[in-house]
């Protein structure tokens, strides 16, 4: 005998309402749970895609700033290397123009100018004196004052180092905007 017919009519329905419930509450558990475990799966690939994704992106990126910072490094380098060639060319003027002052303030050496030999009015119409190795007469040449060869010489080392400075500021905008 089955347990369901021992069971009073009222409390039968009742029965079977509630066996009803249980089966549908079940399978829907069951349903959530399948759902809940393919979409689980479905979102774990998307992460790991998206992760996957992502690290390329990083790995680019550090790549691409480490290229950058290799370019600067070699900008920089250049760079300090042209700095260093101009300032021991500005240097090597300034010592040079500088033993050439001292040479004219002991009177080692005398700066002259040359005199036009077809002009009247410099009064020498005799040449200087002729080289020793020919027979030709020398170039007519005027001695300047030793203050006005300081100026000449001071104004050429302003011309000189501006001249360097221009090369320097011309090599850095080359090497800028290679």
């Amino acid at each position: 005998m089955p347990v369901f017919s021992l069971m009073p009519v009222s409390c039968r329905a009742i029965a079977l309402v509630v066996f009803l419930a249980v089966l549908a509450g079940s399978s829907a558990a069951l349903a959530w749970h399948f759902q809940d475990w393919r979409y689980g799966r479905q979102l774990a690939e998307q992460a790991r895609v998206h992760a996957e994704a992502l690290n390329r992106l990083a790995l680019a990126a550090a790549t691409q700033q480490q290229a950058e910072q290799d370019k600067r490094q070699a900008l920089e380098q250049r760079l300090s290397t042209s700095e260093q060639t101009h300032f021991r060319a500005l240097s090597d003027a300034q010592r040079d123009q500088g033993r050439l002052r001292d040479r004219l303030a002991t009177t080692d050496v005398r700066l002259s100018v040359l005199l036009d030999a077809d002009d009247a009015t410099s009064g020498c119409s005799m040449p200087a004196t002729s080289s020793a190795g020919g027979v030709d007469h020398g170039v007519a040449r005027a001695r300047l004052d030793p203050a006005h060869a300081q100026r000449i010489i001071a104004i050429t080392d302003a011309g000189d180092s501006g001249l360097i400075a221009l090369q320097a500021c011309q090599a850095y905008i080359r090497a800028v905007t290679r």
